[in-house]
């Protein structure tokens, strides 16, 4: 079938929620994606930042490939060998004690919030506690996630939504602090802010927050589903900061395209929050998805993924600043590691610079109306920023107001 009969099937019979490219890709290799026509696309955008490790890992594909022949899904009222590893190994990367697998980093949002306020319950017995997050933020379009997502155009057509949220400017510690009261059960942030334009916390802002925690009992809730994950040449982002979570979400890369996220937590919020029958999934944690992430975390050390990342990304934000350089209409650069971000002038839509850039062969998304997001595997060589950068100057040259 051709490509536009595939185009016009999908608009049939799949819900009309995503405005997708006119491409329908077929495979990939390394970080290269096919169409069915047998183009080649260099990718920088990973899936969203899930394809860390490229396409066709030869290690990753035989541990699933095994995985497959001896058992897929048993649900959580059993043990399973896979998935007990893969805790153990993501509990040891993050130095957090207890780890929930769930379906998607949406889903470990909606944990770490029930989380939060289950700690909160079990010290005064009400329900009536608030969670402080962010203005530009992105957690999830689930309810309760959606609850916590700091951007009105997502909210508006849902309320009311679940809980209590009251929203700070990020990066703004006294805005945070006028929010604080006793109800106050949690802080919620990503700890740089992808769709909300690639902003990362600044340190100040970022220990501040943790000495609020710490003196009210307020718990601190990271999302590291995008900037986690090796992505910022540490494990977690916030592994930075001289910090530490009281509650982590994690996703994306966790399984390198197999459908799989995480929350994971202290053991002091362990043992005083989630007990029996308060939380629970039927396909999370299968050890199908087990096999999956306990590859990926041995694939990272083996491989020195998180050296390579700081090796790498040095490169990449050298070759986005001299684009940045070159062109009036960039306003700025700003990210950590393989996840940056450039700036345009609001005459100069990214969406627009996306697709022109598709239909020169790369992959790129945007953050926002105005950001150019870099999102590409971790496993990218400086021949690969080369490529990306020479195809990107074509089309600025061309978008150039």
């Amino acid at each position: 079938m051709e490509t536009k009969k595939w185009m016009e099937q999908a608009e049939e019979n799949i819900l009309h929620t995503y405005n997708r490219f006119p491409i329908v890709l077929d495979h990939g290799e390394g970080v290269y994606l096919y169409d069915m026509q047998g183009k080649n696309y260099l990718d920088f955008a990973a899936g969203i930042g899930v394809q860390a490790l490229g396409y066709g890992n030869k290690e990753y594909n035989d541990a699933l490939k095994t995985q497959i022949d001896k058992l897929l899904h048993t649900s959580n009222l059993y043990y399973n060998q896979p998935t007990i590893e893969a805790a153990e190994k993501l509990c040891r990367a993050s130095g957090l004690d207890r780890a929930f697998f769930t379906n998607s980093g949406t889903e470990a949002i909606e944990g770490a919030i029930k989380a939060a306020k289950k700690y909160a319950y079990a010290k005064d017995g009400t329900t009536d506690h608030e969670i402080i997050a962010m203005e530009h933020s992105f957690h999830g379009r689930s309810l309760g996630a959606l609850a916590v997502t700091g951007n009105p155009h997502y909210r508006e057509p849902f309320e009311p939504l679940p809980g209590i949220v009251k929203f700070a400017e990020y990066n703004h510690l006294d805005s945070v602090a006028s929010l604080v009261n006793e109800k106050t059960c949690a802080i919620l942030l990503e700890t740089i802010q992808g769709e909300g334009g690639i902003y990362p916390a600044k340190k100040e802002f970022l220990m501040g927050i943790k000495k609020i925690c710490r003196e009210h009992d307020i718990l601190l809730i990271l999302d590291e589903i995008q900037c986690g994950m090796g992505r910022t040449g540490t494990m977690f982002a916030w592994q930075e900061y001289g910090i530490k979570p009281d509650i982590m979400a994690c996703a994306k890369a966790l399984g390198c395209g197999v459908p799989v996220g995480a929350f994971a937590l202290t053991e002091h919020v362990a043992e005083s929050s989630l007990k029996p029958g308060d939380h629970g999934t039927t396909y999370g944690g299968n050890p199908f998805v087990g096999a999956a992430v306990s590859k990926v975390l041995d694939i990272f050390e083996e491989k020195k993924i998180l050296e390579h990342v700081q090796e790498v990304s040095v490169y990449l934000k050298e070759r986005l600043e001299e684009l940045k350089t070159e062109y009036s209409f960039l306003t700025a650069r700003r990210g950590r590691g393989l996840m940056q971000g450039l700036e345009l002038e609001s005459a100069v839509p990214a969406g627009e610079v996306s697709a022109k850039a598709l239909e020169q062969g790369l992959i790129l998304i945007t953050a926002g109306h105005n950001v150019l997001r870099f999102l590409p595997p971790l496993i990218i060589e400086r021949e690969h920023v080369d490529e990306m950068t020479a195809i990107l100057r074509n089309v600025l040259q061309e978008c150039q107001p």
